[in-house]
This record gives C-alpha cells, structure tokens and sequence, in this order.
C-alpha cells in the first residue's frame, strides 16, 4: 500500500486580514549553567521529529544551542539540551569575528549567512558547517554587487541577515538569501534576493528579484520562510524590523509572491500583504528569527520567532508561538 505524503496544515491567516494570534511566549535565560552569557539568538530552525529549537547566536565566534519542550512553550520553561560551537578547520579557516545571522538545517550540514563589514577581516558570506562537529567545510563567497567597492556592495552591518531553504519536487534544493538593506548602488526601499543553487560543486548564487520593504530610515529585514512550496502558488515570509532610538521597535511579517528562475532580477516584488506583529501581541524588541513551528491540537501550523538581545541589558531573549487565524468558509488548501 503506497502511503501519501503528509501534507502539512495551511501556514496563513485566512482571510488574511484575520492575522495571528500569539498564543505562547517565554524568556530565554541571558546565562548558561556554565555562567557564561546566553543570547544573540538570530535565526532558528525547529526539528519537529525531536521537538527541538535550534537557535543560531551572533556572538563573535558563532553557536547553537538546541532547546527542547517547544510543544509546552508557556507552560513550562524550555530546556537547554547542548550547544554546538561553531569553528574553523585546517582547509577552511574562519575569520577571526563572525556575525551568524542565517540557518538552514539540511540533511548533517548547517547552512550560515554570516554578515559583514565592509571589510577583508569580516566579510559576508555563506558558511557550511558539519552539523555533528560545528567545524567550518567551505565558505562562499558573495556575487559581485554585493561586495564593498566605491558607492557599492551591502552597508556596513546590513546583511545579509536570512537564509531560507525552497524544496520543490523534481528541482534542486535552493537557500534564499535576502540583503537586509538596500545595496549602496540601489533604491531606497529595495532589497536583493539570491538563490543559491545546491549541486554536486556546491552552493552557486543568482539573482531572482527584489523585494520592496517599508522605505523609512531604519527598516531591513531580517528573516525569510518559504510558505507552501508545494502548492501552484508557493510564497515567501519576510521579517522586516525597525529601530527607532532610544527604545521603539516595529515588527511586520510581509508575505511575497515567490519569485522563480524566469523571474525579472531588477523587478520589485510588493508585498500580498503585511502584519503589524506588535499590534498582534509580540512585545516590542529585537525579533529576528522565523521557522516553522508545531502543528497545534486544533490542527493549524504555527511560526516560532525569537529576538536578539545584543548581549545588552535592556533587551531580552524571547521566543514566541504565532498560529494564524483562519475561518471555517477557507478552502483546506489555502
């Protein structure tokens, strides 16, 4: 007997406009048992066979660090299982600073966008590391537009900050890579988007298209999720954030059409629509990561997020449990 595929619960709102509900929340201890500091969570994977959160830190030498008990988020504290440091090997030293700012779990690798600084001690790039031993196996670096040179390249410190994995049947695996700003040759309110191809040699980038995020001083965006990759119509999830000194943040989830290999690079991708996440309940912080997260008793999929703490007294280390509203009159599928 042929068993069909599980097909997961439709991820969004809908109608759209029913937005989420923020259903769970807790605060990640800022120590580890060993005293030392816990934090700088910026990207997150959920493995929902062990029902375990893998969270990616930006500290300077990188980590991750697994957390078990995500299913009972609210309920009970999560639990710290291991951390893995993340390290350079002989054949492929790291630099002597990374900023980890994007995971994807596949297969015994762990796929990183570390972001740079416009310099040859910290660039950007896309890391491999062996998921059992956290040693670095290749670096990739950016295409040329995204280097630094003369009125080009990504800003100091502005991407990129998201790494999504797009599994279609019958194509090869791509990672989706979004700069977190506009590039210094672009337009205000335009970021880039990269899919790296997975093959054989390894990871090759290309340009899909670009994406129109809010064009005010201080927006970016710091992660994306491939939504229903499977369906005709399959759709990307952006995490956008701003900062506003001394102490204002916004929050909004953006949901793109996903662009394909045919895809116009230069064109601008507006989002279908877009959540005010503050006003659904996130407190206000530094949100940065986004993965799928359980199915819940009723049947609806959830989103998992978690925010960066910088290591800074005045922020904290939250993860939240998203799950979308969705009225009785949507179609199964939609």
């Amino acid at each position: 007997m042929v068993v069909p595929p599980v097909v997961p619960p439709p991820l969004l709102p809908c109608p759209a406009e029913a937005g989420w509900e923020v259903a769970a929340r807790a605060r990640l201890p800022r120590r580890a048992a060993n005293g030392q500091p816990s934090g700088g969570f910026s990207a997150a994977s959920y493995q929902s066979n062990t029902d375990t959160l893998l969270l990616l830190s930006d500290d300077t030498q990188g980590s991750v660090s697994a957390w078990s008990g995500v299913r009972q988020l609210g309920r009970v504290p999560l639990r710290p299982l291991f951390r893995l440091d993340l390290k350079g090997s002989p054949q492929a030293p790291l630099p002597a600073e990374m900023d980890g700012e994007g995971l994807v779990v596949l297969g015994d690798r762990l796929w990183v966008a570390s972001e740079g600084r416009r310099s040859t001690d910290r660039p950007a790039q896309l890391l491999v590391f062996d998921r059992a031993s956290g040693q670095l196996e290749r670096a990739y670096p950016l295409p040329p537009d995204w280097q630094p040179a003369p009125g080009k390249g990504l800003g100091a410190n502005k991407g990129p900050e998201s790494l999504a994995l797009l599994r279609r049947p019958g194509q090869a695996d791509r990672l989706l890579m979004a700069a977190e700003s506009p590039l210094l040759q672009d337009p205000p309110g335009q970021v880039r988007l990269l899919g790296w191809a997975l093959g054989p040699s390894g990871a090759v980038p290309g340009p899909l298209a670009r994406l129109a995020i809010p064009a005010g001083t201080g927006w970016g965006l710091t992660d994306l999720l491939v939504v229903d990759a499977a369906a005709p119509a399959p759709g990307l999830l952006a995490l956008l954030r701003r900062y506003q000194a001394p102490d204002q943040w916004q929050i909004l989830l953006a949901h793109y059409p996903l662009p394909d290999g045919r895809a116009d690079p230069n064109g601008v991708l507006e989002p279908i629509h877009q959540w005010d996440l503050i006003a659904a309940g996130l407190p206000p912080d530094n949100w940065e990561a986004l993965t799928p997260g359980p199915t819940q008793a009723d049947g609806r999929a959830s989103l998992l997020l978690a925010s960066d703490d910088n290591f800074n007294a005045k922020q904290d280390n939250h993860v939240a449990l998203l799950v979308p509203h969705r009225s009785a009159s949507c179609q199964p599928n939609r």
